[in-house]
């Protein structure tokens, strides 16, 4: 007896069976997830339906914007110059006779500082004086033969041309003479005394300085923005270490240019020192006001925000905070100028700032009003 076509028939009736007991258990899988996804989505429904507490406020600190006249003081730093400064030298050289200062003292214009030997000098200045007396003499004799024809024009020159040399040789000998003579060219106080009686001097050796101090200079420089605003006249306040007295001075003078280095100009401003407190060469601190600015908004300078679109503020619109890009103006210490992005009656968030979100809901609480 053959079974192979029976085993053929029973394997094929049982794949049958085998797929279609498969698609069974899919459709079964399928039904069933619908029902779940759908059970979910009802659930989901349910839940968005339910009310959801607000956010508390977050209470912050706020100042209220205000319009006030803002000075525009820019800060500086410089020193302090004499008025007129001068190195005392000697224009020749020999053996100083006489010191006739002393040191740190108040000279006045003219007075004599020291001296030099001038006995070498007064000796040529007589030989000097019989040789002219001299050739005086023989020019008058030769101009009198010439007149007559007794002598040619070219003697009588000759004779002429000594006469004036030695003239000539006389005043340089009276000027040698009073360079022995060194004297004060302006008022003031000289400073550490460097020769001494009996020694040599040459025009190497610096023998004092001189220097004016009532009134006094003060130079310094501000930045290049600054160079249109600074005019002669213009007023400067400053101070100077280890005295706590405010000075004035008035600006008579700016360099031309700019320094390409630094980017500033320098100004001289000139002052009085009638307590003689100021000493050259000392570190000033300087306040320029440059003009009043009427009506500027100003808020904390601890309210701005860096971002990227620029500086902002977080201003309290309808009870929540909101991010504004402002354009600013003037710094001070503590306050900014807002030229644009802020006006007046708007209430800025100064503290929190790093907590506070665009949007959140804020509880301002007023610190300050700024006005005029």
């Amino acid at each position: 007896m053959h079974f192979t076509p029976l085993l053929n028939l029973f394997d094929q009736n049982y794949y049958h069976y085998k797929m279609n007991n498969n698609k069974r258990i899919i459709v079964v899988f399928i039904a069933s997830m619908a029902i779940l996804f759908a059970a979910c989505g009802k659930a989901d429904s349910k839940a968005e339906v339910l009310p959801t507490a607000a956010p508390p406020a977050q209470p912050v600190q706020a100042v209220v914007a205000g319009s006030a006249n803002l000075n525009n003081v820019i800060d500086a730093t410089g020193s302090i110059l004499a008025n007129e400064e001068v190195e005392i030298r000697s224009e020749i050289q020999g053996r100083v006779t006489g010191v006739y200062f002393k040191e740190g003292e108040f000279v006045p214009a003219g007075k004599l500082l020291i001296s030099i030997d001038d006995k070498e000098l007064q000796a040529q200045l007589k030989r000097t004086d019989l040789s002219i007396q001299l050739a005086n003499e023989d020019e008058t004799r030769k101009k009198k033969l010439t007149d007559i024809g007794g002598l040619s024009k070219e003697d009588y020159d000759i004779a002429l041309n000594n006469l004036l040399k030695l003239k000539a040789e006389r005043e340089l000998l009276v000027t040698q003479i009073e360079k022995t003579k060194i004297t004060a060219p302006f008022s003031g106080v000289i400073g550490l005394r460097y020769i001494s009686e009996g020694g040599y001097v040459t025009p190497a050796n610096l023998i004092a300085t001189l220097q004016q101090t009532n009134p006094i200079k003060v130079e310094f420089s501000i930045p290049e923005k600054y160079a249109g605003n600074i005019k002669n006249g213009s007023m400067v306040n400053y101070t100077v270490e280890g005295n706590t007295k405010t000075y004035t001075a008035t600006v008579y003078a700016k360099e031309p240019k700019i320094d390409p280095a630094t980017r500033t100009i320098k100004v001289r401003a000139t002052g009085p020192n009638n307590d003689n407190m100021l000493v050259p060469g000392a570190f000033a601190k300087l306040e320029i006001d440059l003009a009043t600015i009427a009506d500027a908004i100003v808020v904390p300078s601890e309210a701005l925000v860096p971002t990227i679109k620029g500086q902002s503020v977080m201003l309290v619109k309808n009870g929540k905070a909101t991010m504004t890009v402002v354009t600013t103006g003037i710094r001070t210490e503590t306050t900014t100028q807002i030229v644009d992005g802020v006006v007046p009656g708007d209430t800025i968030v100064v503290t929190g700032l790093l907590t506070v979100r665009d949007g959140m809901p804020v509880k301002p609480i007023v610190v300050e009003k700024i006005n005029k």
